[in-house]
């Protein structure tokens, strides 16, 4: 009952020395703004791009360098040898498994007076719709006796399909990539692709931005001997590698294997596999550096490779210290505010009013002004993530403010308020009414 009277109470002395309060709202909202920008930004980047299995999404590397004493870096490479690769994946360990690397064909469509688009693209296994949990508007992925018999088919995103069909219905239809016909059996959503794009993190696109526009069955892409648009990284002068068919052979890295896992309690068994597979190689002559191997989740590859860069948390930093310069600056403000009230302060005490009653309404009034202050910084926010959007592809992927956000903006907002008006109560409860009484 009685925080509604203080509250009340508030309202109405916001309208008292409007310039004052003024001030103080829209000093409060810009600190709001500028903090909860870049915290959303943060948040999005940093954000599980897959929590309901993260834990259980697994990429193994190996250490396939020679042992030479040229390259000291304690990390393994950050993808497989092809060889490794293939011989991973036949052993089937886990759920479900594919192998992966990022291609770029040109894709035509069959229809007249329809312009070849160079496409961002994707080489992989059947599983890979599953255990990304890609969502499909038509059709579905290939199969498996696709992936043994590296089948011409393809899934395509909506907007591709869009525009190599229009408004016909592209499942069962044909097109050309890299002068090879492929079948369409597949159509994802446009919005697909969980950001970070952990399963292509390394060389090529970027972590948030580049949509897929389509896939093809890994086989397929092998077989026509299309080259890795990303990250192809050789340990050793390897002459064959100047050829496709060498490349498989050598010794360079530039192929994934994503496996998810039935539980995260696979993981420990699935290293000693690994241990278990170097020993192995090393019989034949390979693998001369001593074990050194990493298995991966979701969450430890974001970090390995350093997806949220020290740029945008210092900017988050930056920007929370600018919100607690403009608390500093709304603590004067109340202390003024409430100092020009300390005669009515004085008349409230000298009718009995406790030092309690006036602590709760003076924070209460601060609150109000947290609240309307919250309600200008959010849409100072929704502006600055607006504009933050237009700058770049990427940035418009993250600059989006949720519910949760918006709650914590609001929040915020309120808290800080309420910390601001701490000293400026504290010391109106101490003015004393018998000074105020004889002063006036």
């Amino acid at each position: 009952m009685m925080f509604g009277y203080y509250f009340g109470l508030g309202i109405r002395h916001l309208r008292r020395n409007p310039i004052l309060t003024v001030l103080m709202i829209l000093t409060l909202a810009c600190g709001i703004a500028a903090s909860m920008s870049t915290l959303t930004v943060l948040r999005a980047m940093s954000a599980d791009p897959i929590p309901q299995k993260s834990d259980r999404l697994i990429m193994p590397v190996l250490d396939v360098r020679p042992n030479d004493g040229r390259d000291t870096d304690p990390d393994p490479p950050d993808q497989l040898t092809y060889r490794d690769a293939i011989a991973l994946h036949a052993a089937n360990k886990g759920v479900r498994q594919s192998l992966v690397y990022q291609i770029r064909p040109v894709i035509e469509s069959t229809r007249p007076n329809v312009a070849p688009v160079s496409s961002q693209a994707m080489a992989v296994h059947t599983d890979f719709f599953a255990m990304i949990d890609v969502p499909f508007v038509r059709g579905a992925p290939w199969t498996a006796q696709d992936d043994a018999r590296a089948g011409h088919v393809v899934v395509l995103r909506q907007g591709i399909a869009d525009k190599m069909f229009g408004a016909t219905d592209p499942i069962g239809k044909t097109v050309r990539l890299e002068n090879q016909d492929f079948v369409v059996v597949g159509v994802m959503t446009d919005d697909w692709e969980p950001m970070p794009h952990f399963y292509r993190l390394v060389g090529g696109t970027g972590s948030f931005s580049d949509s897929m526009d389509l896939l093809v069955p890994f086989a397929a892409a092998i077989a026509l001997e299309w080259p890795q648009q990303a990250s192809v990284n050789c340990f050793e002068d390897d002459p064959d590698a100047n050829t496709f068919e060498g490349l498989k052979r050598s010794s360079c890295v530039w192929t994934a294997l994503w496996i998810e896992l039935a539980s995260p309690s696979e993981i420990a068994a699935y290293k000693d596999f690994l241990v278990a597979y170097q020993a192995e190689q090393r019989k034949l002559g390979r693998l001369p550096r001593p074990d050194n191997h990493r298995v991966y989740d979701v969450t430890d590859w974001l970090a390995a490779r350093r997806v949220v860069a020290k740029d945008a948390r210092t900017q988050t930093y930056l920007a929370f210290g600018f919100l607690l310069v403009c608390l500093v600056n709304v603590i004067g403000l109340l202390l003024a505010k409430f100092t020009a009230r300390a005669g009515e302060i004085g008349v409230r005490r000298a009718l009995g009013a406790r030092r309690l009653s006036v602590f709760q309404q003076y924070l209460t009034e601060a609150a109000v002004i947290g609240f309307v202050g919250g309600l200008v910084g959010l849409a100072l926010t929704f502006g600055s993530l607006s504009l933050l959007g237009r700058q770049s592809e990427t940035l418009a992927r993250l600059a989006h403010l949720d519910w949760v956000m918006f709650a914590t903006t609001l929040g915020l907002a309120v808290v800080a308020s309420l910390l601001a008006g701490l000293l400026p109560t504290w010391r109106a409860m101490q003015i004393q009414p018998a000074l105020q009484l004889k002063s006036q």
